[in-house]
């Protein structure tokens, strides 16, 4: 490089040092201090736990698990929408040793039986039920018996039965670097694949991420976005505990009114949420009624924020000190974030800087650390890398490099200071409303709809959710017309439905490049003018 150029290169000092301790450990040294302290508030149904009592429900718990056979290693699912007893199972499991495998609450009958089989659950927290998913209906449907159903007598039974005659086995001793969790993101190579994190990934990325946004005891944490994803379970819930912070849960999932309404009635001092959560919870029309003066904090990730809506969110949520978290489930997941005291710019058009006790590079084509300002693909390395893709070498070797090195796929520039600014995808991963979306996965589905021959499916752009799927197919000879609905038609109930493309538009053949790869970057310019025309 000469000239003595600075490199993009940055790495995370801290004189706070890295956690050493399993989860249920974390969990029983913050009871110990703060015992009578609220830990955990459900205001859809006005329950309330205390971190003395959170800590005896999981136990609990965690004793009827063992009861029902579960040992240190084995997979337990937790499929449900946002609930009390969604953390429950997360800290049970932690105290066991058995792994925690996150399905996603919108999953369909294929996408769960993936899972199940993919990591061999052999455990299922469910619900019963919520909205348009049955979810004791598609377990029955997939045969698959050994359930745990939440809110049901057959659950108030199992936990009595435990606490009357607890299991005689002594748990085996845990490390904080056995697995801990297992959470699915999609693949770009088809299926999902199953990141696995350790008690010290995910226990010290939520404490940093909280160290970061200022946490004390005396912080209540608003928590609209899903347990299922990192946001939820690392950034928040053990985020907050570890700080002994309170959590507190507006509704099973989003709605942006009940969500502004637990922040008031709880006098929550942070919140979080992606973009598109935010521009709801501001497009209110009775928005002023609700008193948030006791927001202080939050954090907001997923995707880019307008700058727009950043500044409404400090100016009239109070969120003056709301942070920008970046980084993806492998890395547990925050690699990157903004500082509480940095500018509207920082926070807008840029993800930060490296975490403590991370490092972060940006590479070119060679392999080579690119000088300060150059695009080139983000790596991270540190403490909060994933131990691999469950059950996938392959995938693992390819993700994670000899040195340690996770490849993000992202692109990004360094400045001189650190700041790190995303500026495109090495893949054609499309992000709508802060959900990653592969287009494989949707393309594999869709091959098997019998009139079409050949399928590719890209990101469009959309005002309110970032990016909305558009799948270009080809149909057999002699197919009927095939519309956006009857796809949707076709998919409902087997594909989630943020993976439903929103568009369809039927062509002879795509654009090619000269050595015959599909080129979907003419394919996104092309639909990105039909869309404007219409």
């Amino acid at each position: 490089m000469g000239n003595g150029a600075q490199i993009s290169y940055a790495s995370g000092p801290s004189s706070t040092p890295l956690k050493g301790q399993t989860i249920g450990e974390m969990l029983g040294e913050i009871t110990e201090q703060f015992p009578d302290n609220e830990a955990l508030v459900e205001t859809f149904t006005g329950r309330r736990w205390t971190f003395s009592e959170l800590r005896s429900d999981s136990a609990k718990l965690a004793a009827a698990l063992t009861k029902r056979g579960v040992q240190k290693g084995d997979r337990v699912g937790i499929w449900s929408p946002n609930c009390a007893e969604w953390i429950f199972t997360q800290y049970a499991t932690a105290m066991i040793g058995a792994i925690l495998v996150n399905v996603n609450p919108a999953y369909r009958t294929h996408e769960v039986q993936y899972v199940i089989e993919q990591s061999d659950i052999s455990l299922m927290v469910s619900a019963v039920e919520y909205r348009s998913s049955d979810y004791a209906g598609m377990l029955a449907e997939l045969g698959f018996t050994n359930v745990l159903f939440i809110g049901t007598k057959q659950w108030d039974n199992a936990i009595q039965d435990a606490v009357a005659d607890p299991p005689l086995d002594e748990p085996e001793a845990l490390t904080f670097d056995e697995a801990i969790n297992i959470q699915y993101t999609s693949g770009t190579t088809g299926f999902p694949k199953g990141a696995t994190l350790t008690h010290h990934n995910i226990l010290n990325n939520g404490f940093f991420v909280g160290e970061g946004v200022r946490y004390t005891e005396t912080d209540r944490v608003c928590l609209p976005v899903p347990l299922y994803h990192c946001f939820g379970m690392v950034m928040g819930v053990l985020g907050a505990h570890s700080h002994g912070a309170c959590i507190v849960l507006p509704a099973p999932t989003f709605d942006a009114e009940t969500t502004l309404r637990a922040v008031e009635q709880e006098r929550c001092t942070s919140l979080y949420g992606v973009p598109t959560m935010f521009i709801a919870e501001l497009g209110l029309e009775n928005f002023q009624s609700f008193n948030l003066q006791s927001l202080r904090t939050g954090i907001m990730a997923g995707s880019s924020c307008p700058a727009e809506v950043m500044e409404q969110v400090i100016d009239t949520m109070h969120m003056c000190e709301v942070a920008i978290c970046y980084g993806m489930t492998e890395t547990s997941p925050v690699s990157t974030m903004t500082g509480v005291d940095d500018d509207v710019f920082a926070r807008t058009q840029t993800i930060g800087t490296v975490m403590p006790h991370l490092e972060v590079k940006i590479v070119d084509e060679d392999g080579q650390v690119a000088p300060v300002g150059e695009p080139g693909e983000l790596c991270t390395r540190g403490y909060s890398v994933m131990l691999g893709y469950w059950g996938q070498a392959d995938e693992t070797a390819e993700a994670i490099d000899a040195g340690g090195w996770m490849h993000t796929g992202d692109i990004a520039t360094m400045d001189e200071h650190g700041r790190l600014q995303i500026v495109g995808r090495l893949k054609d991963m499309v992000i709508r409303g802060g959900e990653n979306i592969y287009p494989r996965e949707i393309e594999e589905f869709l091959y098997r709809h019998p009139d079409i021959v050949d399928v590719q499916v890209i990101g469009v752009p959309d005002k309110r959710l970032g990016e909305e799927l558009m799948a270009w197919i080809v149909l057999r000879p002699g197919a009927g017309i095939l519309t956006a609905e009857s796809l949707r038609e076709f998919a409902s109930g087997k594909l989630t439905h943020f993976k439903i493309p929103k568009y369809v538009h039927v062509v002879d053949a795509f654009p090619m490049t000269v050595t015959g790869k599909v080129r979907k970057v003419e394919m996104r310019e092309l639909a990105t003018t039909m869309l404007a025309a219409v």
